[in-house]
């Protein structure tokens, strides 16, 4: 079961708990990533509205996704809400979680090739990478994208040459794909070869980048669609901006107009083998 580094969670964090007694007045939860851990929620942190019977909420082993209220170390004490975890908010812890369980199961298979227990690969590998990245996952990942080096000076060398292969075949790197419309007119005999060829060379010069790949589509005149795959939204954004660039400006010295069209934007993931 995945476990942070931290020995506390800090107020405001969202943890995965399991309710572990249930009493009149409130239950207290076993916090999954932070082993020894209890808290402690109170009735009228159960839900928005007034709670006769707190079972009707909460059941002995149930996980739940908890928002930490209070904290304090000295006195071992954690109060927590669930009333205060929106959908968004607890689908998004239970993603982390599940990234968290996925980067476990890599270091264990890492760990046994090199003939280590967990412990030490927790202490060795888990610890400088969730201090450095917030989350090992997001650690595997950047290395999947540029290279186990990019871990090197944060973990012992040994580790790096045995995760480097299970980082390849199973670490999955999510991009975001964004979509918009051009809208190109040329009122010339050649006026499609023209916007044709405006495109191919916007498309082709995008493609020569890492990471990025770049599609247009006709939609039926005077529309084209473009689709724009990149590792994250910042650089899809800029790619456009380029492509719309080279394209206004090829099509403007044509005699021509040309209108981008903004959408919406997707994110996917692959697979690196």
């Amino acid at each position: 079961m995945p476990r942070k580094a931290k020995e506390y969670p800090e107020e405001g964090e969202f943890v995965i708990a399991t309710v572990k007694n249930i009493h009149p007045y409130g239950a207290f939860l076993k916090l999954d990533e932070y082993p020894g851990k209890e808290g402690f929620m109170h009735i009228s942190e159960v839900a928005p509205t007034w709670v006769k019977n707190i079972r009707d909420y909460l059941k002995e082993g149930q996980k739940v996704v908890a928002k930490v209220i209070r904290v304090d170390p000295s006195k071992g004490h954690i109060d927590l809400s669930l009333k205060r975890v929106n959908q968004q908010q607890r689908k998004a812890k239970l993603q982390e979680y599940k990234r968290a369980q996925k980067a476990e199961n890599l270091l264990k298979m890492a760990s046994e090739k090199l003939g280590k227990d967990f412990e030490t690969a927790w202490r060795e590998v888990w610890v400088p990478l969730e201090e450095e990245y917030g989350e090992v996952y997001s650690a595997f990942e950047d290395a999947a994208q540029n290279g186990i080096e990019v871990l090197k000076g944060l973990i012992p060398d040994e580790w790096l040459n045995v995760l480097k292969p299970i980082i390849e075949a199973y670490v999955e790197i999510p991009t975001v794909t964004i979509d918009a419309e051009f809208e190109i007119t040329v009122p010339k005999p050649n006026g499609i070869k023209i916007i044709k060829e405006a495109l191919i060379r916007a498309r082709d010069k995008a493609n020569e980048e890492k990471d990025i790949e770049v599609k247009f589509t006709y939609q039926g005149a005077p529309r084209y669609r473009i689709d724009i795959t990149a590792p994250d939204y910042y650089k899809a954004e800029e790619v456009l901006e380029d492509i719309a660039g080279e394209i206004l400006r090829v099509i403007k010295e044509a005699g021509g107009e040309a209108t981008l069209i903004r959408k919406e934007r997707r994110i996917k993931k692959i697979k690196r083998r």
